[in-house]
């Protein structure tokens, strides 16, 4: 019987957690994604949430004013999350159910410490 090697999300996730205010323009949000080398940054808040690099892509496709638009108004919230402790299977699962390619990664307390991506999944397998 073949044996199945788990590896929990905090081994692979990135950490510490980028992240960024919701009222920061999406210029700055773009230039700390390209200064990081990173494709998404963590909003916290009360209504916590996401900016990635889709995200302004769409607003330079809509036109939107790159100073003026805030993270706020192109960010995804609320944000699924999975904890340190499960499994990539379980990362790669919910990716792929919620159609995501980021999940921020909450610790046992339910704060934020990291973020797990597909390349972070795609990495560990290769």
């Amino acid at each position: 019987m073949a044996s199945t090697t788990q590896t929990p999300v905090a081994d692979v996730m990135t950490a510490p957690l980028e992240t960024i205010a919701a009222d920061a323009t999406v210029r700055e949000a773009a230039e700390r994604m390209r200064k990081r080398d990173i494709n998404a940054l963590f909003v916290p808040g009360v209504d916590a949430g996401i900016v990635t690099t889709t995200d302004v892509v769409a607003a330079v496709a809509e036109g939107a004013d790159l100073d003026e638009t805030t993270v706020g108004d192109v960010m995804t919230a609320p944000v699924e999350r999975i904890t340190t402790a499960e499994d990539l299977s379980e990362a790669a699962a919910m990716m792929t159910t919620f159609g995501i390619k980021h999940l921020p990664v909450i610790d046992d307390d339910g704060d934020y410490v990291g973020m797990v991506s597909t390349t972070d999944l795609t990495t560990q397998l290769a």
